[in-house]
């Protein structure tokens, strides 16, 4: 695969994954606070009354999102340096180029009888 594929593949997970962490991660903060700052976690609904939840169990639940998260983006890290590291398309053998310069052979292979 050539590198610029790599640097676009980089791009587009590590933007997913930012979009990822924004959605799913503003679940979190109010538990975060909570068991920072209390003892007791809460879940909170129109409905019902708050009703305590262990805290620690959302916790565990907020940290395989994170490490999810860390996961893919660090994937898209691994694909952007991949692909800025690598040979580019300019690097490419001169008997492979297409266009202007690339074949400078026999021209009458291309045309094709009508």
């Amino acid at each position: 695969m050539s590198d610029i594929r790599f640097v676009m593949i980089g791009i587009v997970v590590i933007t997913v994954g930012f979009i990822i962490l924004g959605v799913y991660g503003s679940e979190y903060t109010g538990i975060t606070v909570e068991t920072d700052e209390f003892s007791t976690c809460y879940e909170y609904s129109e409905e019902e009354k708050p009703q305590e939840i262990d805290c620690q169990e959302i916790l565990q639940n907020k940290m395989l999102v994170f490490i999810g998260i860390i996961a893919i983006i660090g994937i898209g890290i691994l694909a952007l340096i991949k692909g800025v590291k690598g040979t580019w398309d300019q690097d490419v053998k001169p008997e492979e180029m297409l266009g202007p310069g690339g074949d400078k052979n026999d021209s009458d292979n291309d045309k094709t009888d009508i």
